[in-house]
């Protein structure tokens, strides 16, 4: 007996009844065929059942045996058989399923998951009829069986390898081969003679799903794609010279960008390995490489210092110099997108060592007049002429300092601690003193009233040398500022705080 039986058409039954009355071979193969109705339709046995109990009046023995045989019969099909329905969709057949509710519920579900892919409301189009059905019990499926199918009906949709990465979708392919394909390409680019290993940094999966037909599928585009640069975030160490717009110029940034990554920060006053956040380029898939490689490097030499009390404090002379010595080094490093993240140091092999490094360290207490290697202001004031050239009476002549005004007997001082080598009247100068610092530097002060050193004398920094006037060729009270360093003159500016 097939497993699924269809409704007979209407009238077949009568014509049965009429071939069994003429033999009893006949009969028991009407009966099978009415075997067949009652499976389509109860109610028919009812009725049947109901004539066959009002023969029983005139009982036959044969007409009794072919009654039991057909309820025996309807036992059976009650237990092995269950009503169904046979389901198409514009008048392609699928199969069975238990109730057209169960399969209505698997159409509001595809409809649900292709809306969700899709992006809007789908609503699936094409007829669905149902046929009353008889079938095995274990052979009705489950109305999710057929979900592929309406899915694949769907031409906005379409079952492929989808490629993601970071969960967003990049592109699709028949092939999964094409997308590992694609992958491989990334990652080459950042491959050389010493890559030992590859991978990701984002996150990659290429998954078998329904995906939108309007997806990317092009392999030229999806290798773009995955290349194409966006922006990320990375750190900046301040270093000395920084200013806030030449970081934020190096790194393509505005400073109202750089100033949007760090609030907080004051852009006036940056500090010397201060941190700030800067917008970095990286591409959509980064790529992470490890590289073996051998390479030499220095090993630096160590210092030792001893004391030496023929110098003052913190002067030093070098008594052996230091050489660096070398080695072998094998490490792994790490790379992102071509750039080092990492260096991990497997092994080293020395091939010459260093040699130290002596340097001798003044102990000796230092003088005051010792220079301290810096300058302070001989006097405060206004400067009234620079150091240049400039025009006295129609013709130009180098300024060789810088002209301080003040008030006449304010007292002049040493810019820093050294010898006096000159304290007299030198022409243009007027009353002139010269201070040897001992370091190559040597200053002038000039147009004093009045000299408070000699010759030989040993000064501080800071100590009065000199009361301030006019003398020489001079047009007001003020103090004229010279600075010769290794017997060149020099800008004073340059050497004042």
């Amino acid at each position: 007996m097939d497993e699924i039986l269809h409704q007979p058409r209407a009238g077949a039954a009568g014509a049965e009844e009429k071939e069994g009355a003429a033999s009893p071979y006949r009969q028991r193969t009407a009966l099978e065929r009415k075997v067949e109705g009652l499976m389509q339709r109860h109610s028919g046995l009812v009725r049947r059942w109901d004539r066959f109990t009002a023969k029983l009046e005139h009982f036959n023995p044969m007409a009794f045996l072919a009654a039991a045989t057909v309820v025996g019969i309807a036992a059976v099909v009650g237990t092995v058989y269950t009503p169904c329905y046979q389901v198409s969709v514009d008048g392609e057949t699928l199969g069975v399923v238990a109730t057209q509710e169960e399969f209505e519920g698997a159409i509001q579900r595809v409809e649900q998951r292709a809306s969700d892919i899709l992006g809007y409301t789908y609503t699936m189009d094409g007829e669905v009829t149902y046929e009353l059905a008889l079938a095995k019990k274990q052979a009705v499926p489950s109305a999710a069986s057929y979900e592929p199918y309406l899915l694949d009906r769907i031409g906005e949709v379409m079952k492929s390898y989808v490629l993601s990465v970071n969960g967003k979708v990049i592109g699709a392919a028949e092939n999964k081969s094409t997308l590992d394909a694609i992958l491989e390409d990334v990652q080459s680019a950042y491959v050389t003679e010493n890559t030992v290993e590859t991978g990701f940094v984002d996150q990659v999966s290429i998954s078998r799903e329904y995906i939108a037909s309007t997806v990317e599928q092009d392999a030229a585009n999806i290798e773009a794609a995955l290349t194409a640069n966006t922006n990320g975030q990375t750190t900046y160490t301040v270093v000395s010279g920084d200013t806030f717009s030449d970081i934020a110029n190096n790194n393509g940034m505005t400073m109202a960008e750089l100033e949007a990554l760090n609030p907080g920060v004051d852009i006036q006053m940056l500090m010397i390995g201060q941190e700030l956040n800067v917008k970095e380029e990286i591409p959509t898939l980064s790529v992470r490489t490890v590289d073996a490689v051998t390479y030499t490097e220095a090993i630096p030499y160590e210092t030792q210092q001893v004391e030496d009390s023929s110098m003052y404090e913190g002067e030093s002379k070098v008594i052996q110099a230091g050489v660096n010595g070398s080695q072998q080094v094998n490490a792994n490093i790490t790379y992102i997108n071509g750039k080092e993240s990492s260096r991990d140091i497997t092994g080293t092999t020395t091939l010459s060592e260093p040699t130290e490094a002596i340097v001798a360290v003044g102990t000796k207490e230092k003088p005051t007049w010792v220079a301290t290697g810096s300058f302070r202001w001989p006097v405060y004031g206004r400067i009234t002429s620079s150091y240049g050239y400039r025009s006295i009476f129609g013709s130009y002549s180098l300024h060789r300092g810088i002209d301080i005004a003040c008030s006449y007997g304010t007292g002049i001082v040493a810019a820093d601690g050294g010898t006096v080598t000159f304290s007299g009247w030198n022409g243009t100068y007027g009353k002139l003193v010269v201070i040897d610092h001992g370091n190559g530097k040597v200053t002038y002060y000039a147009h004093n009233s009045s000299l408070l050193v000699s010759v030989g004398d040993k000064v501080a920094k800071g100590e009065t040398i000199a009361l301030a006037g006019s003398t020489g060729r001079s047009t007001g009270t003020h103090c004229h500022f010279e600075v010769h360093v290794n017997g060149q003159l020099v800008n004073p500016l340059n050497y004042l705080p």
